[in-house]
């Protein structure tokens, strides 16, 4: 049985996100929220981690099946793209501006037995 669950425009760097689903992919659940909520020392580790409760939320809300067992859950797959980017810009000398380029990215997650 899989779940999944995907996060839109999150006002993070692809490559930050990144760090922070590569530590936790191919763990079980349980010990990837335990390091998501008390290991990682990112920003971006909250959000992941109400990411991966939503898609167990998703697989016991939306299963037939009363007996499902979230601690045999694994984290199959977890992926970071790239989203859409802010450019804004910022005033330097002489009149001129530079280029400021504020990136987002999407995150989606699969968790299966």
């Amino acid at each position: 049985m899989e779940s999944k669950a995907v996060i839109k425009n999150l006002k993070s760097t692809p490559r930050k996100a990144r760090l922070v689903a590569d530590a936790v992919r191919g763990k079980n659940v349980s010990e990837a929220l335990n390091l998501l909520r008390f290991g990682i020392k990112k920003e971006v580790a909250e959000d992941v981690a109400k990411l991966i409760s939503s898609a167990v939320a998703n697989l016991t809300n939306n299963s037939k099946d009363a007996d499902i067992e979230v601690d045999g859950l694994r984290v199959k797959e977890i992926r970071v793209d790239e989203g859409p980017v802010m450019k804004r810009f910022r005033p330097r000398a002489k009149g001129s501006a530079s280029g400021i380029i504020k990136r987002m990215c999407h995150i989606s997650v699969t968790l299966s037995n």
